[in-house]
């Protein structure tokens, strides 16, 4: 038995032709897109301006992608935080951040992931598979029907490396910033990564007009490839390498985030080798106090350590903020809550 397919997954143009090889007219196409991308609906049945032969040809070889929520934790700052149940049993994380610009939703694009940064808890059992591009916008509409409030904003930070899932996640950013759909522009969505080089040549051939957030955790190769081992496969000057060439060909600024921890990374001589290796960047550095974690060896710098470090930064001519804690007390590190559910302590 043929498998279904996952039609949130398709761009309009891979939909249009999917229909047209079905004898349908061209409009259909963009009628479905429009039912599944911008009225967010999880069946079939609820087009109601679709013939009932479709329908039931559509129902027969697709699926619209619709998690489960398995759970849901809320911050007393509003911060919302989702164990979500894919169609094959596997879960995953999502998290709403309420802002004053509007509501961010920072989005898984694996299940699992096999990058092995040592301070996080997605990694720790490995990768299981890719999301697939409808998986990913099933978050967000997920999460904005459950708030009853428009998403306004995407960070691709949650469990799993973007550019290790990279055909998929082109695909989802096609499909979550179409006209035809939700229509979140680009330049608010941003994508993180903890380096990998040849993806972020890639990427910039794109041009697309997102923010590049870069893991960067470290200023130098020893204390960087202690905690991430990606270190060992494109070292600190490597990386910078290609994030200047990124910068040179989209013409976006990117922004570096550095977790702090407390012994490792964290004194004035990591300030000043971090300042000399972005220097005339034009580059933003994001702190981020680490939530801690179980099985991790590395504890959280004090704020007050925090903010000296910014201090120094700042000195030193580098655009630097303290990313704000948010739903601290929600199993807030990234992956903590699907980690829980594997290990039956949900």
């Amino acid at each position: 038995m043929e498998m279904k397919r996952c039609i949130s997954s398709l761009t309009l143009e891979q939909l249009t032709a999917e229909l047209k090889a079905m004898g349908q007219p061209g409009f259909r196409a963009k009628q479905i897109f429009h039912w599944v991308h911008q009225k967010l609906v999880t069946d079939f049945s609820a087009m109601t301006d679709q013939p009932k032969a479709l329908l039931a040809r559509l129902e027969e070889a697709f699926y619209i992608a619709a998690p489960i929520i398995e759970r849901r934790q809320e911050a007393k700052d509003g911060t919302v935080k989702y164990l979500l149940r894919m169609a094959d049993g596997n879960c995953i994380e999502t998290v709403v951040m309420r802002y004053h610009y509007g509501n961010t939703v920072c989005v898984s694009t694996q299940v699992g992931c096999r990058m092995g940064c040592r301070f996080c808890a997605s990694t720790q059992a490995g990768r299981v598979r890719n999301l697939e591009a409808g998986e990913i916008c099933s978050e967000i509409y997920t999460a904005q029907k459950d708030i009853g409030e428009r998403i306004s904003h995407i960070v691709l930070m949650g469990i799993g490396e973007p550019l290790d899932n990279f055909d998929e996640v082109m695909r989802f950013l096609e499909n979550i910033s179409s006209p035809e759909g939700v229509n979140i522009g680009m330049r608010n969505i941003s994508l993180s990564t903890c380096g990998l080089v040849p993806k972020i040549d890639r990427l910039a051939e794109k041009k697309l007009q997102l923010t590049l957030s870069v893991s960067l955790h470290a200023p130098n190769n020893d204390i960087r490839s202690g905690m991430m081992p990606v270190n060992d496969a494109y070292p600190v000057e490597v990386l910078m390498q290609a994030v200047r060439r990124y910068q040179e060909t989209t013409g976006r600024r990117v922004s570096f985030e550095y977790s702090m921890v407390r012994g490792v990374n964290d004194s004035d001589a990591c300030a000043r080798q971090l300042a000399d290796l972005i220097r005339g960047m034009g580059a933003h550095v994001n702190l981020i106090p680490i939530n801690p974690v179980d099985g991790s060896p590395y504890s959280a710098t004090d704020a007050a350590n925090v903010r000296r470090f910014q201090q120094k930064l700042e000195s030193l001519g580098v655009n630097a903020t303290v990313r704000r804690r948010l739903g601290s007390e929600i199993s807030a590190a990234c992956g903590q809550l699907r980690r829980d559910e594997m290990n039956g302590k949900a």
